[in-house]
């Protein structure tokens, strides 16, 4: 499935902006329903609302066409799908800073599922350094007690199929 670009923030436009139901912008958006329901109800927003026609993922029409219909869900441009999948072949390139802080928890989620991924593997499909991967792998890191265990694939740190043929040229190798 395809979600539009930052979905937090396209959520939070939808809610303020339309009579979409809740449960058609978190299938939208790749989001859980409470979620959208939790920033629907709070009173400062740390995000800012981004509008989805403005940026060319979905169409006014489209809105209007589900905001009648509450069993209609909106659908992403056939451009952006593409350029998603693009994406997605050749892996993550930027982590932007809201992420950065998630990295050394998705490393630690890679060692610890994956323990046959070398230290240089881990460090190229997260964009660390070996040095870095060696002491989350040996708990030896600085800030090794406060990482946070998270799936870097969720937090969108590194692809699916990125990691899946990392592991599987792991695996062919042992």
């Amino acid at each position: 499935m395809n979600y539009p670009y930052m979905p937090k923030s396209t959520a939070l436009w939808l809610i303020e902006n339309t009579a979409l139901s809740f449960e058609q912008i978190a299938d939208f958006c790749g989001l859980h329903e409470l979620e959208i329901k939790a920033i629907a109800d709070s009173e400062k927003h740390k995000i800012q609302g981004l509008d989805p026609i403005v940026n060319g993922q979905v169409a006014r029409e489209d809105i209007v066409r589900c905001e009648a219909d509450p069993a209609a869900r909106l659908r992403l441009f056939d451009s952006i799908v593409a350029a998603q999948k693009a994406q997605n072949k050749k892996g993550v390139g930027y982590t932007p800073k809201l992420h950065r802080q998630n990295r050394l928890g998705g490393v630690l989620w890679i060692v610890k599922n994956y323990p046959e991924l070398t230290d240089g593997q881990v460090a190229r499909l997260m964009r660390s350094t070996n040095p870095t991967v060696s002491s989350i792998r040996n708990k030896t890191h600085k800030s090794y007690s406060n990482i946070h265990i998270q799936s870097p694939v969720v937090l969108g740190l590194v692809s699916e199929s990125a990691l899946f043929d990392a592991v599987e040229k792991a695996r062919k190798k042992n």
